[in-house]
């Protein structure tokens, strides 16, 4: 089972966007630092925000489709 990420705001898949094209195939990892980096500053809203965007770059990296397809 694939856990979908939330997204918030557009903001959220701009920043993944940006990271793959960026990272290429370390942006899921990129983005996990990221997030690391915000709970070690005690930033927890910054951190679950990273895992979110790390999620989606995971979903959007993915060669089928993922979830319901109509």
């Amino acid at each position: 089972m694939t856990c979908l990420p939330y997204l918030a705001d557009r903001a959220a898949f701009v920043d993944a966007t940006d990271l793959i094209a960026i990272f290429g195939d370390e942006a899921a990892l990129e983005a996990a630092a990221r997030a690391d980096r915000s709970r070690d500053l005690g930033n927890y809203l910054h951190f679950c925000r990273w895992r979110q965007i790390e999620r989606l770059i995971v979903l959007l990296s993915a060669d089928r489709a993922v979830g319901t397809v109509h």
